[in-house]
């Protein structure tokens, strides 16, 4: 499978995944706990089993997609899964839908292309392991305690975890086997999901969906993109740099501008007590 065929498919079942975990998370018992506690409480749901299945293929054709294309082109088509789920609850759950939104929808879908258009298929650089480990390792330890001080950047925090789950996944993309299931950055980026989707489930469920997913795929894109071309080499097409640094703003501004509007006017949730 192409790199851009996988980053698709990963889009379309990160999308539908947002939309189930959303019903779940908000229909949830208002009790006592969050992060992993409600993780807990929501793992009988199945509901919610079926958006984190949907998360879960996101990200396993996500990880195909890295082993060829740069993180900020990964990350931004992985960030407009929140506008992909906009239009699947308008369509299928009646979700409304502003003028504006459909304006900032459009508005990332440019950003999308201009990324594809500059995007230069590369094999990552490698980041040395020790230093790697230590860096991203307290990074991912330090989210569930800073979300517990700082609970109002907890889909920040979700979005930093999910950084270090695209950089570690870069790094591991397309070992064989049994190397990957051998190297400790694959465990990291496994912990870095558990810790982010804590994380997510606490911010689904204390306010609006879509401005929490916004927070976080705006996060992860910028620290995921940086990395990336700072560190492990991704490329770009020459003579189109400005296409990425338009892309990226275009896709992240669409992403925020998105979560504002619908923490606004609470067009974009649909759950059972509304």
């Amino acid at each position: 499978m192409s790199g851009h065929l996988a980053l698709a498919v990963s889009t379309v079942l990160y999308g539908l995944g947002i939309v189930a975990q959303t019903v779940a998370a908000r229909r949830a018992d208002e009790r006592p706990g969050a992060g992993v506690g409600l993780l807990a409480r929501l793992a009988s749901d199945r509901l919610y089993l079926l958006g984190f299945t949907g998360q879960v293929g996101g990200f396993l054709f996500a990880f195909l997609a890295r082993e060829d294309l740069p993180l900020y082109l990964v990350q931004a088509g992985s960030s407009s899964a929140v506008g992909l789920a906009t239009v699947i609850g308008v369509l299928l759950l009646g979700w409304r839908i502003q003028r504006v939104e459909i304006a900032v929808l459009v508005v990332m879908a440019c950003g999308l292309l201009l990324l594809t258009g500059a995007a230069a298929p590369s094999t990552a650089r490698e980041l040395p392991l020790v230093p790697a480990l230590v860096v991203l390792g307290v990074l991912t330890l330090a989210v569930l305690p800073l979300a517990r001080t700082f609970k109002t950047l907890t889909p920040v925090l979700a979005g930093v975890a999910f950084a270090v789950v695209a950089v570690a996944a870069r790094n591991v993309a397309g070992k064989p086997l049994l190397d990957l299931l051998l190297h400790p950055l694959t465990w990291v980026m496994v912990l870095g999901a558990f810790v982010g989707q804590a994380c997510l489930a606490t911010a689904l469920q204390r306010g609006s969906a879509t401005s929490a997913v916004a927070s976080m795929d705006a996060t992860t894109v910028v620290i995921s993109s940086a990395a990336g071309l700072a560190l492990m080499g991704d490329q770009i097409t020459p003579g189109r740099e400005w296409w990425v640094v338009l892309g990226v703003l275009l896709v992240v501004s669409g992403v925020l501008v998105l979560g504002s509007v619908s923490a606004r006017s609470s067009s974009l949730v649909s759950v059972g007590e509304r």
